[in-house]
């Protein structure tokens, strides 16, 4: 027997983003609220991390709006020294069960089926005892598992692996119990990154570690994504320079050498021109780190492994059986093509905000609790494409631009985004006094050349489009 349920808004996934948009939504209206998700516990893909995973972007502003997940520290060790701390996936995890268990569920206005597995259509059933339901959504029925999570754990490589080869996710590295001939870091990604910091961390000698890197990245400096008052020239002032440097640039080639050169971007190999932008977050010191690493191999993807040879799509190289590979080649989060955030009965959250997967979820929940037309919604809510490619900068931050264009010209919503905990920028730009000429010419420096950097990136789109 279907047992029938029904709620204002019927969320599909219990991952930062479900949860982001359900708080949201409670906070902000009377609204009941059905949550379903396959796993155990909220969190999403937090419930299957590797075990040393930790956010790459300050804890300040991570989470759900109403609920603080950082404590405020700056980190005093380690290569995140002197930066705001950086939450583990296990506090990660136990946040947004807290906020689960001892906020939403009280409310009384929130229904919440784990271990469920959804089939569409309001229809669900539960993977413990197969009991199934069918909730009817009185608003919207939204979408939270969009932007499809991969992690390694769940990951299915891409490449052949042989009989006889030591193989295993990057969750799995913290079980081996004998140090093997060498190490193989399969991912030039963050999850890559992380796995060679961790062996590094434990003493690995450098020269025991190939990282296999099919392409080289752009990588964020996580001095600049600081959001407490010690940091406004670093935070606010890098922003300044990135539009001005945009602004100015004659083509995209030219565009990504003054970013770096201004600080904006970062590289592990100076001698090698980045192909990639995933966003990725690291500080100095760990880049300091990476470098350490000397054999780096820039043979294309990797299509198979055996005991003697790892095959790529521009060579060969010869292997041992007593080498571990180490699975990092999971994409954080897989683009499905970008679709309406509002489309009828039905709420896709995605991002709006470069780097700022709650924040956006946040922000699509106040819009449509706070706008009635679907033109209006989407209009306010347009899409930032997740990055692959070095050029998808372009597109990403000129969708970026012309969102914040659309909020500046609403009084009301802007005054809700500085209200609003996971705005980083907000703390920043509050904190400035009256008589501060100088950090108010840093912000005058943002408000004169974005319309001029967004122009300019058009440019290069149409460019790119020939």
């Amino acid at each position: 027997m279907i047992e029938k349920l029904k709620a204002d808004y019927v969320i599909v996934g219990s991952g930062a983003i479900g949860m982001a948009f359900a708080d949201t939504i409670l906070s902000e209206s009377d609204a009941t609220i059905i949550i379903i998700d396959r796993y155990a516990k909220p969190g999403g893909h937090w419930n299957v991390a590797y075990p040393f995973v930790q956010l790459h972007q300050p804890s300040a502003f991570y989470g759900v709006s109403s609920k603080e997940l950082s404590s405020g520290r700056i980190e005093q060790e380690g290569l995140n020294a002197g930066l705001g701390e950086l939450s583990s996936g296990a506090e990660v995890s136990a946040y947004f069960e807290d906020v689960m268990r001892h906020q939403f569920i009280p409310s009384g206005r929130v229904k919440y089926f784990h271990m469920c597995d959804y089939q569409g259509d309001g229809k669900f059933v539960s993977k413990v005892s197969g009991k199934q339901y069918h909730a009817t959504a009185n608003r919207k029925i939204v979408d939270a598992t969009y932007l499809k999570t991969t992690v390694p754990k769940t990951h299915t490589p891409n490449f052949e692996i042989g009989d006889g080869v030591r193989f295993m996710p990057l969750n799995d590295l913290p079980t081996v119990t004998s140090a093997p001939d060498s190490y193989v870091v399969v991912g030039a990604g963050k999850t890559g990154i992380d796995a060679c910091l961790w062996l590094l961390e434990q003493h690995v000698d450098p020269s025991m570690i190939t990282w296999i890197v099919s392409r080289e990245a752009w990588l964020l400096d996580r001095q600049n994504t600081q959001m407490t008052e010690e940091f406004f020239f670093d935070t606010i002032g890098t922003q300044a320079e990135m539009v001005e440097n945009i602004a100015q640039s004659e083509s995209p080639d030219d565009m990504f050498k003054r970013l770096e050169q201004c600080g904006y971007f970062l590289r592990i190999d100076e001698s090698t021109t980045p192909e990639m932008f995933h966003a990725a977050t690291v500080s100095k010191l760990e880049i300091e780190q990476l470098r350490r690493i000397e054999n780096v191999v820039r043979l294309g993807h990797l299509t198979s492994i055996s005991t003697t040879e790892m095959k790529f799509e521009k060579g060969v190289l010869p292997t041992s059986a007593d080498t571990l590979y180490i699975d990092c080649s999971a994409s954080a989060i897989v683009d499905p093509g970008g679709k309406p955030v509002f489309g009828g009965n039905l709420i896709t959250p995605q991002l709006v905000r470069p780097y700022q997967p709650v924040f956006s979820a946040s922000l699509i929940a106040h819009v449509e609790l706070n706008y009635q037309a679907e033109e209006d919604k989407n209009r306010l809510c347009g899409l930032v494409p997740l990055p692959n490619s070095n050029v998808d900068f372009i597109h990403f931050t000129a969708a970026a631009l012309m969102n914040q264009y659309q909020w500046s010209q609403d009084d009301k919503l802007q005054e809700w985004i500085s209200g609003n905990r996971l705005d980083g920028a907000t703390t920043l730009l509050k904190s400035i006094a009256k008589d501060d000429t100088e950090k108010w010419a840093v912000v005058d420096r943002i408000k004169k050349n974005s319309p001029l950097a967004a122009v300019k990136l058009l440019e290069f789109q149409a460019a790119l489009r020939k």
